[in-house]
Formats: structure tokens, sequence, C-alpha cells
């Protein structure tokens, strides 16, 4: 079902700085309960996914999914299409948010996947039907997402990669942001450095299960080994 919402409709109240930063209108289709109920965390990375980057985009996923969490990504190439088809493929919930209208999959390769989340979970937009692309759509839907999530984890990324600015817009908002330690520790990037000053964290298999005692509205459960 599609519904057109306003943002403190769909999430309820939000504090001043989420104010500032929510779109006024969230367009929906789906089951748009995902919204409030359990927890939501974003899993965001490189369009340009690596052997070992969707290694580890199924691996997290798979994690998260098992602890009953909604995955949420931005329906792009790469990490993004990865964390979507890993949760629907072991039977978690996912939410798109889109960079465009919920008419147009970006890229268009993932018309079908759009469908299919449209159908059995949920995708979102803040842009009306017509409205033209534009490259700055994409950080805005980065600002979006991270509103609506609990945490977000960085898979990989690149140096002038825009997963840079998700993990920006997380620390703005007040959530939780975790970077992958080969992300952290990449001598190749400088903007994890920065974002670890500003209170990112570096997740580990090990300290997985503490990360997720942090996320809100999580219901412990016991997490199985994985590799990173």
């Amino acid at each position: 079902m599609q519904a057109e919402l306003r943002t403190r409709e769909a999430l309820g109240p939000l504090g001043p700085v989420e104010e500032k930063n929510a779109p006024d209108v969230l367009y929906t289709a789906g089951d748009t309960s995902l919204l409030t109920e359990g927890s939501r965390v974003a899993i965001v990375g490189s369009r340009k996914a690596t052997t070992d980057g969707i290694k580890r985009a199924k691996a997290v996923t798979r994690a998260l999914v098992e602890q009953g969490i909604i995955v949420v990504s931005g329906l792009a190439d790469g990490i993004d299409t990865v964390a979507h088809r890993t949760a629907i493929e072991e039977g978690g919930r996912t939410i798109a948010v889109l960079g465009t209208p919920l008419s147009k999959a970006y890229p268009a390769k993932n018309a079908g996947l759009l469908e299919e989340i449209k159908r059995n979970h949920l995708a979102i937009s803040q842009f009306p039907e017509g409205y033209p692309g534009k490259g700055e759509n994409f950080p805005r839907r980065n600002r979006t997402m991270a509103l609506i999530c609990d945490a977000t984890i960085v898979i990989e990324a690149s140096e002038k990669s825009g997963t840079r600015h998700q993990g920006w817009e997380a620390i703005r908002l007040g959530r939780d942001l975790y970077l992958l330690e080969n992300v952290a520790t990449d001598p190749n990037l400088t903007w994890p450095k920065q974002l670890i000053e500003y209170g990112a964290q570096v997740l580990r298999r090990e300290n997985l299960p503490d990360i997720l005692l942090d996320i809100p509205n999580y219901t412990a459960g016991g997490v199985r080994a994985f590799e990173l």
C-alpha cells in the first residue's frame, strides 16, 4: 500500500536536531509499521563492492536478521543491494530509502528488487513523483536513512565515497555509528579517523554482541560468531 505521511506522523516525536533535519513528508510503499516497531540498522558501503566487502555485508546482515533487527539500505549498487537481498533471503525485513521517487529504481537493474521490497517490506522516499534526478538527492537520502535508523554500519568505502555522508549524518543526529575494522584502519582513508574522533565506534567480530546491546528496542539474544 502506498501512502504519503508527515514525517512526524511516520516516526513519532522528534528532538530539535531531528526536527530540523527531517523532510516534511515521506512517500511510502509497503509495511509502514517497520518505521516504528523494533530496531533498525542501516548497512551502507561502496557501490563498487569488493569480494571481501560483499562477504562482510552478507555476514553482518545475517547477524542482524538473526536478532530480528530490520536492515535498512539505499537500493544502490554494491553493498546496498547485497544488504537488501541477504535480508530477504534470510527471512528478515528490510527498508529501502530511495534518492528517487518511489516509481523509479536507481540503478534501473534493481527495479525488480524495489518491487519486491514494496510488496513485502517497505520502500520510502522524500521525493514526490516527477522530482528531477539530482546528485544532491543522495546525500539528502542518506540524512533521512540515518534519521529513521537506530544505528549505521559502514562496510567498506573509498575516500570520496558518498557513504561518508551517511556517517556524518548519523553523528549529527545522535545515532550510533559503527565502522568495520577494515574501514577504520585503512591507511588510504582520512574520514574514518575524523568520524571516530566524533564518536564512531569500530566494529569487530568480538564486540558485536556488546554493540547490539546499545541499539534501542533491541531484545538481547545469542549472537553467532562470524568472520569479518
